[in-house]
């Protein structure tokens, strides 16, 4: 692994996903386990196979015997390389053997060997590709304390004289560590800002990158950034029809088309939510935050409006619509009240107004209680 080379794509971070789904995602079930054993085959995973647990013991044994034959060669070039060669010859097969450990899915092994390689390793930026492997381990592994001091540690590195490729990759595991701990925003500008650099093919394919990018600015992007750097991104455009249910998504919403942003948000909680494990615990938090904008956008528009014609603009029952908006105005976070009696929505800009006149009608009558105070006491006094 020269200073120069790119970074391998270990540990393959598709196979907890697949994983996952094999358990969870009944519809995916039959695909995600092709993809799932064909991976864990051609990267030889036994130690991942025994650390969840799997019954495939015939298979953990022919794998684990293939382990032990490719280790036992680093350690005899590594003997040689001590023996007969240089201090390049031996950070180099450390470098291989971390790297192999990292791709079995050994997380035990592997972060003391990349720590080891990472010791007598020269060159900045294969010190940096370490560390960066760390962060592969902490995400295939969900060790988010792993993913946190390795971004640090990478982060030093790489403002200590890294370059510009390393630099850019780093912004997209940290934007993958911000979408894990549900900061949207963040994960948003990260991941805008490296859409004409992406090179971290390691973490994941260009078009996964592309749609994770659209699902954090949903949230992440106020409604002009969602036309200036999502709508008119020519990076976005040229995969738009790989990801048509996010691009709809956001288009919908820009474009105040809610009963389609409804239909497609659906969509995308099926197809990009609930399938991922990254993404899973924060699809509640996803959906309820792109319905509050939604609402949050047409209410701006208004004094106020009927039920029945937000429900017909959103394509949902009045009902449904009523116990929403109730849930979003009893915690704060929709500025409108809702008028039972006559149907209506009121808005922020028409409550305001009529917390005024509220204010007006109780200056007067307290000044005309207070008036008659003075003229009964002015009766009595005279």
């Amino acid at each position: 692994m020269a200073d120069d080379s790119v970074p391998l794509p270990y540990p393959n971070l598709k196979v907890p996903t697949w994983q996952y789904q094999i358990e969870n995602v009944e519809r995916l079930k039959d695909e995600a386990s092709t993809s799932f054993w064909k991976a864990v085959e051609e990267d030889e995973m036994a130690p991942y196979l025994q650390s969840i647990s799997s019954d495939r013991s015939d298979l953990i044994a022919t794998l684990g015997k293939k382990n032990k034959e490719k280790l036992e060669e680093f350690e005899k070039k590594l003997k040689d390389a001590e023996e007969n060669q240089g201090d390049s010859e031996i950070s180099e097969t450390l470098r291989e053997k971390a790297m192999y450990l990292t791709r079995i899915g050994d997380k035990e092994r592997s972060i003391p060997a990349l720590e080891t390689a990472l010791e007598k390793t020269a060159g900045l930026g294969a010190r940096i590709d370490l560390v960066l492997a760390m962060v592969r381990i902490g995400l295939f592994a969900s060790d988010t304390h792993l993913v946190t001091t390795n971004i640090t540690r990478a982060n030093d590195l790489i403002d200590s004289g890294g370059d510009w490729d390393r630099r850019n990759r780093l912004k997209v595991y940290r934007a993958v560590h911000h979408l894990s701990i549900r900061d949207f925003k963040e994960a948003a500008e990260l991941l805008i800002d490296s859409l004409s650099t992406f090179t971290a093919t390691e973490l994941m394919e260009y078009e996964e990158f592309v749609a994770l990018t659209v699902l954090a600015a949903g949230v992440g992007c106020d409604r002009k950034g969602i036309k200036s750097k999502v709508l008119a991104s020519s990076e976005i455009k040229g995969v738009q029809s790989n990801i048509s249910e996010l691009y709809t998504m956001v288009e919908s919403l820009y474009k105040s088309n809610y009963s389609q942003f409804f239909l497609s948000l659906a969509e995308v909680e099926q197809k990009y939510l609930l399938v991922n494990p990254l993404l899973i615990k924060h699809s509640r938090y996803y959906i309820r935050e792109m319905r509050i904008k939604a609402y949050s956008q047409l209410l701006e528009s208004y004094k106020s409006l009927t039920l029945e014609k937000m429900s017909n603009l959103f394509g949902v029952s009045e009902s449904f619509l009523d116990r929403d908006l109730n849930k979003f105005i009893s915690n704060g976070r929709l500025n409108c009240k809702i008028d039972k009696v006559n149907g209506i929505i009121v808005t922020s800009k028409d409550l305001q107004n009529q917390n005024k006149s509220l204010v007006y009608d109780q200056v007067v009558k307290q000044g005309d209680i207070l008036l008659s105070d003075i003229q009964k006491l002015h009766r009595v006094v005279g």
